[in-house]
Formats: structure tokens, sequence, C-alpha cells
């Protein structure tokens, strides 16, 4: 097991909570959260070691398209790059229909 944090500097400020997604076999977990701070920031507790730079352009690429200002928890259990940027997408879009 593995975890891992980063952070991004992005301006969409998220005002309500959202959870996408199950802990299982091939799949993640995504919960965002408000926040004060200038910086969106990442902790991802993975089953998966290893894969820091992965992890990093996947979520470079999303935060590039979407810059949302938010403190994301994701727990993955070895989902693909695939179903992790579809998990951010229905959490962006779960923020939308919220708002």
């Amino acid at each position: 097991m593995e975890k891992l944090t980063f952070e991004f500097k992005n301006s969409q400020k998220v005002t309500k909570a959202v959870h996408v997604g199950v802990v299982a076999s091939g799949d993640l977990e995504v919960l965002v959260y408000p926040t004060d701070k200038q910086v969106t920031s990442l902790e991802i507790t993975t089953g998966s070691d290893g894969f820091k730079e992965v992890w990093g352009n996947v979520l470079q690429r999303f935060f590039d398209r979407y810059p949302l200002l938010a403190d994301f928890k994701i727990n993955d259990f070895g989902a693909t790059p695939g179903v992790v940027n579809l998990r951010l997408t229905q959490a962006m879009e779960a923020l939308k229909d919220e708002e």
C-alpha cells in the first residue's frame, strides 16, 4: 500500500462535498471537500505501488481541464488511468449538479 500526495494551483472553488465510486477491485472512490487553502490538495491511498508518475500525469491532465480548488481524498484498489479520469469527471459533474 502506498500513500501519495499532490498539490495543484487551481481557481474554481468547490462549495459542496461529494463522494463518487467505491473501493473495489479495479475501482476507486473519490471524496471532494471544500477548502480554505490556496491550493488543491490530494491524498491518495493506493494498493498499487510505484505509479506516482502515472498518477501525476492523469491528475495534471484533469486539472488542466477542470481547475477545481478543493481537498481530494482518493482510495484506490488498482484502477486504471481511464477509471481514475472517469471517477474524477463524475465528481466534477456531481459538484455541478449540486450548485
